[in-house]
């Protein structure tokens, strides 16, 4: 009998197949002024968000549905690459099939959170993988009540954010407790995701945005106050 054909190795797929779209698309000039603009962070292989996405689409297009294992590969082999536009393909990609993460593949977002951390990466990991986790398996919300009191910053903001898209099944009380435990973190991009999650809820229930930066305001900072009162009329 022969052999049956084996398994295609999905991650080996896609990181080659992106290589293939994103290397001759390298542009210098437009690297180094993206890079400036991350702060010299990170480099870059100077393509445009569009052109990223769409560059992004072609290569995969024909690609099998990866496992939750290929999944994990795939982001730490872009995580492993230098130029920041690969770890925006993992964002991408893990967003596309979170649904099909199991609960331990809250970890693998932790990893990624806590390396080359920055808020281009950290922001839609926390609001698309990591909600789109909890949303899918509610008893990881005990998970975010640690790490909305860990000691890394970037842990603690993808906590706080990790609802912002939840609309009316928000957890209003878990996030008015993460916001009321760090509204004095000494850390800028905390008190930040403090203000944009307050703020994202208040397209929802305005009211209980407003009852619940009067209550807290003497404790907030001022950005986390201006940010959350941005849309609404006190």
């Amino acid at each position: 009998m022969a052999d049956s054909a084996a398994e295609p190795d999905v991650p080996r797929l896609v990181l080659d197949r992106l290589a293939g779209a994103y290397e001759p698309a390298r542009n210098a000039a437009r690297a180094r002024a993206m890079s400036s603009y991350m702060r010299d962070a990170f480099p870059f292989l100077g393509i445009p968000a569009p052109r990223q996405r769409l560059l992004a689409r072609q290569a995969v297009a024909t690609l099998p549905r990866p496992t939750e294992a290929d999944l994990r590969a795939v982001a730490l082999a872009c995580w492993a690459l230098p130029e920041r536009e690969y770890q925006y393909f993992a964002c991408g990609y893990l967003r596309r099939y979170v649904r099909l993460c199991s609960p331990a593949f809250l970890g693998t977002a932790a990893e990624l959170i806590t390396a080359k951390s920055w808020w281009d990466t950290v922001d839609p990991l926390a609001a698309h993988v990591v909600g789109g986790l909890v949303a899918r398996h509610p008893k990881l919300a005990a998970d975010m009540d640690d790490w909305a009191l860990d000691s890394n910053a970037w842990l603690v903001r993808s906590a706080v954010l990790h609802q912002l898209h939840f609309r009316e099944n928000t957890d209003a009380e878990r996030l008015f407790r993460y916001c009321t435990e760090q509204s004095n973190h000494p850390d800028f991009f905390v008190r930040k995701a403090i203000g944009w999650a307050l703020r994202e809820y208040a397209k929802t229930d305005p009211g209980a945005v407003r009852r619940y930066v009067a209550a807290h305001r003497g404790r907030m900072s001022t950005l986390s106050v201006r940010e959350a009162l941005k849309n609404l009329t006190v």
